[in-house]
Formats: structure tokens, C-alpha cells, sequence
């Protein structure tokens, strides 16, 4: 069993540190961080750690003082020593909720912390190539709303989608928003490629504002002869789209192979994979 970091203290995983009263289990009082690491270097750090600097403050948590880049930076790299992940691959979840107290009115707006890791196969972004069918998951909505777009633990949808897709066949689901355009996938967010015109969602529509998501925007923005476009996607575009895939800070980019009746290829998104890895080496002289 790997050790956890708990408010900055090496534990057990199968430690009993959590009491009944915790937030983040009553209420859903938490918000998360999850990174890939790859020789003991966190890829994309910075714009993980400013990403949860900012959904704390939104959620009115208060930030202690040693909450640094360094400190946290640190406080992994010695959770990835002590599990022995620090000269291969990694997964990071990094989980702040608000102390016990109080019921929807919290007694205290101070935070405690817990860092957990596990083993990944491979150091980089790998292109997964088999096939992957989507669906459209249509039991409930996602709210176009700044809360939407933050990593909390309220993810009672995503489970409820998880459930569907496995129960019926499919790899991954697609979110729709309250307006009924599709917001993103069940554990990322969505591209769409037309031609030369790659599309994803605006955070106002509701879909997270992932890190890989902004990393990709950037990379195509600078691409030539690709046009990006950041507006709403309606399901009636799905079909029509020469390529789908979808992204998050773990699989990099994911292409999707089949909607419905619509088989899709992967071009665009096999040559943004490698512009990808090498913007996550430029995080890392070690990589």
C-alpha cells in the first residue's frame, strides 16, 4: 500500500485519518488537483498550481501561507520518493477540503490537504489507437457556471455517466449542458475537427477549464493551416466532425473512433500528441 501525504505528514494508505465529519464526504466541500509525473518532475505544475490557488479562492477557502509552489512542488516530489515513483511514472491527486464543522455553513474556512500517487506505464503521452465509442449521456446536465469549470469532488454526474457507458457498451460518455449542447467527456475535455478547424467548447457552456485543454488551444493557435475555435458545440455537429478526441492531464489526448453510426480517424490528433509531449518536456530537463 503506497503512503499518502496528510496535511504534510508521510501515512499509511489504509491510515484512518478522515472522521465521519469531513467536509469533502458530507457535502462535497473539496476540489482536486490531478497530475502525471514522469522522473520526479510534475508536468505542467505551475498551471495545475495556479488552477488550485484560484478554485480556492472561488470557493472562499482560505489559502494558508506556506500553500507555495516550492512547498507543494516539494511535498510531492517527497510523497513520490517514499513510494519509490520517482524515476518512472506517476499519477498525483492532490485533494483540499475545507476542516470538519458546521453543516452547509462551514465553522472555518481553513483547509487540510491530502497528496496520494500511483504507478503509470509510460513517462509520456501515448497515443491510444483501438478502438473507442462514445455516446451521449442524457439523465442529467451539466450547469453552464463558473462552478461548473472547477475540479471539485462533486461529480455525481461523471459517476452516473461512468455507470451508463459500461452498463450499454460504450468507452466514454459526452455531457450535455442545460442549453443541450455538448459540453465535454466524462473525464476530459472534447475537440472537434472539421478540415482545418479544430473546436472545443468555451468555459461559459459549462466544461471544465482543463489544463490540457488550454495547453492544446495554445499549441493550435500556433499551428499552421489549423484555425482553433472556442464556441458551442451542438450534438448535430458530432457526426458531421472528421475527427473527435478527447484530453485530460492524465492520457494527454484520447481520439475517439466511433459516435453512433460515424467511424472517425485521428490525424490531426496523432501530430497534436507529439507537440504535446514536447511542450510537457519543456517542464522538465530531466524528462
Amino acid at each position: 500500500m503506497n503512503k499518502i501525504d496528510f496535511n504534510g505528514s508521510l501515512l499509511e494508505g489504509d491510515s484512518n485519518f478522515l472522521s465521519q465529519g469531513n467536509r469533502g464526504l458530507r457535502y462535497g466541500d473539496a476540489l482536486f488537483e490531478t497530475m502525471r509525473c514522469s522522473n520526479g518532475m510534475i508536468f505542467f505544475w505551475e498551471e495545475h498550481y495556479l488552477r488550485l490557488m484560484a478554485s480556492m479562492r472561488m470557493l472562499r477557502m482560505e489559502i494558508p501561507m506556506n500553500f507555495t509552489l516550492e512547498v507543494l512542488e516539494d511535498s510531492i516530489l517527497k510523497l513520490l520518493a517514499a513510494n519509490a515513483l520517482d524515476k518512472g511514472a506517476a499519477r498525483i491527486r492532490f485533494t483540499v477540503f475545507r476542516k470538519d464543522g458546521g453543516l452547509y455553513l462551514p465553522k472555518t474556512n481553513e483547509i487540510s490537504y491530502t497528496i496520494e500517487s500511483e504507478s503509470l506505464t509510460s513517462p509520456f503521452y501515448v497515443l491510444n489507437e483501438e478502438a473507442y465509442e462514445v455516446e451521449l449521456y442524457k439523465d442529467f446536465y451539466v450547469n453552464p457556471d463558473m462552478l461548473s469549470t472547477l475540479k471539485t469532488n462533486n461529480k455525481i454526474l461523471n459517476v452516473t455517466g461512468s455507470i451508463y457507458a459500461k452498463e450499454n457498451g460504450y468507452d466514454n460518455c459526452l455531457l450535455l449542458n442545460t442549453a443541450k449542447q455538448v459540453v465535454e467527456a466524462l473525464n476530459g475535455n472534447l475537440f472537434i475537427v472539421n478540415g482545418h478547424n479544430v473546436k472545443t467548447p468555451a468555459l461559459s457552456d459549462g466544461c471544465l477549464n482543463g489544463i490540457i485543454r488550454q495547453k492544446l488551444i495554445g499549441i493550435i493557435e500556433k499551428t499552421q493551416d489549423v484555425e482553433m475555435e472556442v464556441a458551442a458545440i451542438s450534438p448535430f455537429e458530432l457526426q458531421k466532425a472528421d475527427e473527435l478526441f478527447i484530453t485530460n492531464s492524465i492520457v494527454g489526448i484520447q481520439p475517439i473512433t466511433k459516435y453512433r453510426k460515424k467511424e472517425f480517424k485521428h490525424e490531426i490528433a496523432k501530430s497534436l500528441l507529439g507537440k504535446l509531449n514536447a511542450s510537457a518536456r519543456l517542464t522538465s530537463t530531466k524528462f
